[in-house]
Order: structure tokens, then sequence, then C-alpha cells
């Protein structure tokens, strides 16, 4: 991965004294001439992404929530986050992945992300593969189009045909189904209204009048904007969360709408009590006759695990009394993955770390660091790659069947019924991701999203760790070292205790 820093302080400084009372940008195309919305911050010109994707018709997925935005383009994938100074730029198989640092952070503005316009003309023309010439102030000209001019589609058949609501434990599940491939969508939430807009696809918004209030939904409308449809959910004030997925093996689209853990007040302390974070579950991947990886120096997975876990378990033994822990295993066993979900649900477990070293099929191999992962759909081949190769554990088990497939829409089922915890997972792999990178001198691969038989089973907040690659020979050393085991166990720990005082703080005021 490569880190490239753009400091161009003195780059088209026509941008400081850009005419302050102009709020558009044009962009000048062979098709046309389009306005955009800009600001100006601190004198420079900052324009709106989501509007540059649609002008140009490049697919994109924007999460208002999350304040994070997606463009594909034919061989790149852009992804850019809301106050944040860093763009990435990758492969459409995140293969190869560039990190690009702006002198200035992105920004969120009216619903739409903005990013700074002169330190951000190089990163779109290398993904876009079209010169882009910034002419004057105001203008902005895609030189250079060879491909046939792109077309807005026109509003004609209805592609959504008809919507379904299904409503679960923690939450309600909404199938839009569509005979045409939805490729971009965006979503935002306001004044308990949440709007998603699906692009480029019409729908017969008859279909729409007969949906009830039901669970979180009290309305829900449907029209044609366009070329889009513009979704809005009239929630009650128990929603918290959203998330948009293609559903598999067909052009439907599934929305997620997720439930506060406390619904009712009369019930809170009783939920409180069962919420005390008073048991962590620490689970030794692997065992007895799956060894797991094998590292280049000769290291089995399932010791590394081992040594890890139970040097974890001592720390928090000894210095956090009101948490006991349980192991899923504290010698060299196999235990099928639906029992270890099994241990730490009858133990009433409050946090499952399922502990993991990553590897690649070539060794050695320059790949390094450590992953942290949350229970959810894949969303690179290398997640979905690792998420296999952990998952075929099963291999070994006497009832491999068990295991239903999980495909996109059965992980988005699953999700839900993790919804409750799920903050609490992405809130702990935070921390853990952060504190890794303070003490161990191994790399950061980030928090990701993968599909685990192990978690599934777990109900409660989980993730899985992959501390290092054993195919990597520094990695390895480390991993396979008491220093390094202790080095980790300690680290995790650490990260264990702030995640303590922040939940026992946020049980407080749920």
């Amino acid at each position: 991965m490569k880190i490239k820093i753009f400091y161009i302080f003195f780059l088209f400084f026509t941008a400081a004294v850009f005419n302050r009372s102009s709020d558009n940008l044009e962009i000048v195309t062979s098709r046309g001439t389009f306005s955009i919305p800009v600001y100006i911050r601190q004198g420079t010109v900052y324009f709106s992404v989501n509007h540059f994707a649609e002008v140009l018709n490049i697919d994109y997925k924007y999460d208002q929530q999350l304040g994070k935005i997606e463009l594909t383009f034919a061989d790149k994938k852009m992804l850019i986050t809301s106050k944040d100074p860093f763009i990435v730029l990758a492969s459409n198989d995140y293969k190869q992945k560039d990190i690009y640092q702006l002198p200035t952070s992105t920004y969120s503005f009216n619903d739409n992300i903005y990013i700074p316009l002169v330190y951000s003309l190089d990163i779109l023309q290398s993904a876009y593969k079209k010169e882009l010439v910034y002419e004057k102030p105001g203008r902005l000209v895609i030189k250079d189009e060879k491909t046939a001019p792109i077309v807005t589609p026109s509003p004609a058949a209805a592609a959504i045909y008809d919507v379904e609501l299904d409503q679960k434990a923690n939450g309600t599940l909404v199938r839009i189904k569509s005979n045409k491939k939805i490729s971009a969508y965006s979503s935002s939430f306001k004044n308990d209204i949440l709007t998603i807009s699906l692009k480029n696809v019409h729908a017969d918004v008859s279909k729409f009048n007969d949906i009830y209030s039901e669970g979180l939904i009290k309305n829900l409308t449907a029209k044609n904007v366009g070329p889009d449809t513009e979704l809005k959910f009239k929630l009650s004030k128990e929603f918290t969360t959203s998330e948009v997925i293609s559903a598999s093996g067909s052009n439907d689209v599934l929305i997620t709408l997720h439930n506060k853990i406390f619904v009712r007040n009369g019930d809170k302390e009783k939920y409180k009590e069962k919420w005390d974070f008073n048991v962590i579950v620490i689970d030794p991947g692997h065992g007895g006759k799956d060894a797991g990886a094998i590292g280049v120096n000769g290291v089995k997975e399932k010791n590394v695990n081992l040594g890890i876990a139970l040097k974890l378990g001592k720390l928090i033994e000894k210095n956090i009394k009101d948490v006991k822990v349980v192991y899923t295993r504290k010698t060299d066993k196999f235990v099928e993955l639906y029992k270890r979900g099994k241990i730490a649900n009858e133990v009433n477990g409050k946090l499952f770390i399922s502990i993991h070293c990553n590897s690649t099929p070539r060794k050695p191999t320059g790949a390094n660091g450590f992953e942290v992962y949350l229970l959810r759909p894949g969303r690179t081949k290398e997640a979905i790659d690792i998420a296999e190769r952990e998952n075929s554990v099963i291999q070994y088990e006497d009832n491999p069947q068990r295991y239903e497939k999980l495909t996109d829409e059965n992980f988005i089922l699953v999700s839900m019924a993790h919804s409750a915890y799920m903050k609490y997972s992405e809130k702990f792999s935070d921390i853990l991701n952060k504190q890794f990178s303070k003490d161990l001198n191994i790399d950061s691969r980030g928090v990701k999203q993968a599909g685990f038989y192990v978690l599934v089973g777990a109900a409660m907040p989980s993730v899985l760790i992959e501390t290092g690659f054993l195919s990597n020979r520094q990695d390895a050393k480390f991993l396979s070292s008491t220093r390094g085991q202790q080095k980790i166990a300690e680290s995790i720990y650490l990260a264990i205790k702030k995640f303590k005082e922040q939940y026992d703080k946020s049980l407080q005021t749920e």
C-alpha cells in the first residue's frame, strides 16, 4: 500500500480568489455544461462529490449517516469519508490500494460530501481516466471524452415493481423488488425521515400506497424524481441505524432498519442488569486436528491463538476483578464452530473475542499487519477469501450441513439479529484497532467486515482478530514468540479496559 501526500499549497492560487458570491461550479462536457454546488472555506473551493458523480453518470453509494461515499469507475473505486483528509483509490478487487492525503479535510454540507477542488484533480483524473482542467474560477472542463455521450436514462417502464416488509425482533427488513440492477444509491436521515434515493431506476409508486404503519415504519412513500426513485421512511424514535445491500441472485435491494436495544422504558432496569459487563468469552481459533495456518517458521496457528488467549485471560482475571473469563478452549483440542458460540451464549457473555492469525497461499509474503473483523457481508474479495478460509474448519466437523450458506441475504438477516450488539462491536473494534496501532510494531490493515460462522453463533458484541500474517517472516517471528504474544495480549486487555469504561457509561444513559 502506498501513501501519497499532496501538499500543493500554491497550486491554482485562483481558488483563493474564487468569486465568494458564487455557489456553483460549471462542469463542461462533450454533451453539455452542468452546474454543481460548491462552497468556499478559508479561500479553498470545495465541490459536492455526490453531484459530480451524478453529472458524469458515475455509479456511487452514499451513506449520509456514516458520512462515506464510494465512487465506482471503470477499473477503480474511490472512497471518501467526511471530515477526513484521506482519499482511498483502490482497484475494483481491492488488491491494490493507494491512500492520498489532502492538505485539508473533506466536509459534509447539506447532506453531501465536499472535497477541495484543486487538491483532488490529480486523484480524480487517475480514477476517471480523463483530463480535468480547471480553466478559470468556477469552470471545470472534462477533456478527451472519446466515449459515446452519456445520456440520462429516460423514465420508461418502471423497474421497481413491488415492496415487502418483514418484521424482526430487532427491526424491519424492507425488500425493494426490481427487474433492473440498481447500481447506485444515496441515503440521508433527518428529523426522523430516512431518505433513500435509488439511482437511474423508476418505481411503480402505486405499489407503495398500501404500505401501512408497521414496526419502526410510520409511513413509507415513493416518488420518481428525474431518473431516480426516492423513498421516504417516516420512522419511530426507536430507530437507530440502517443499511442498504443488493440481494444475492436477484436485482432486489434489501434495506434494514434497526431498533434500539431498550425498547420499553419499564424494562430498562431488567435489561441493564442483563447487559452488565461481567463475562468475556475468549475464543482461540482452530485447535486439535485443525492446526489452522502454518507459518513460514513452522509455527502452527492453533498454538499462537491459544498462547495469546491464555495470556489475555490472565491479565483480565488479575486486573478486572468483576469480570469472569470464559474460554472456548484452554488446551489443544478441537471445538466445532457452533459450539463456540453456544458456550458464549450459555454463560451470557458480554464480549466475544475470536483470536486468529492470517496467512496467504504463497509463502513467504510481503503482506503483513493485523486486522479486526465485524460480522457483516464481506465487502472485498480479500475479506471474503479470509472468511472462507476461517470457515473451512467445518470440514473437520461431523455434521457440516448444520451451517446454512452465508449469502449476502442471509447475512443481512443475521446482521439484524445482531443489531442490538453491532454498535458495541463497532466501538470495541475501533478502540482495539487504535490500541494495536499505538502498542505494536505491526501495521494496521484496519477494521473490516466479513462473514464468519463463529461470530454468527455468538449473541453478543463480537469481533474476530487476525493478529498478523504467519506467511510473513517478521510477523511470524513476532507471533510465535512469548514476548510477541504477551504484547498482543496486553494490547487487547487495554482495549477491553477502555471499552468497559465506555460500555458501562453508555449503559447508564440508555
